[in-house]
């Protein structure tokens, strides 16, 4: 069984940035894909951004796409979200997920492990 565990949500005015870290549990010695999904307020949840277990492959929804960098470090088992020029409209509990093996998706529907979420308040 494989935890997780999202940090670094927080209040932070609109402009600014936040960084976000989940840390995989032992047990994961396989490879594995992350992602991160959010889900605002009245509001079904959403693809944020995917990595590759080497780290060469990143994707990002259009709306966060040059804003936030999705980046991983095996070594500690951790994947981070750093997140700039934020807006109200990001707003949201974030997770982070896992999928075991080399093929990145977007899909939650494919994911095998999810964190509790961490909540990113973006004021005006």
């Amino acid at each position: 069984q494989v935890q997780l565990v999202e940090s670094g949500g927080g209040l932070v005015q609109a402009g600014n940035s936040l960084r976000l870290s989940c840390t995989a549990s032992a047990g994961t010695f396989r490879s594995y894909t992350m992602a991160w999904f959010r889900q605002a307020p009245g509001k079904e949840r959403e693809f944020v951004a995917t990595i590759s277990w080497s780290g060469g492959t990143t994707r990002y929804a259009d709306s966060v796409e040059g804003r936030f960098t999705i980046s991983r470090d095996n070594a500690k088992n951790t994947m981070y979200l750093q997140m700039n020029s934020l807006k109200p409209e990001d707003t949201a509990v974030y997770y982070c997920a896992l999928k075991w093996g080399q093929v990145i998706s977007r899909n939650e529907d494919g994911m095998n492990y999810w964190g509790k979420g961490t909540l990113v308040t973006v004021s005006s």
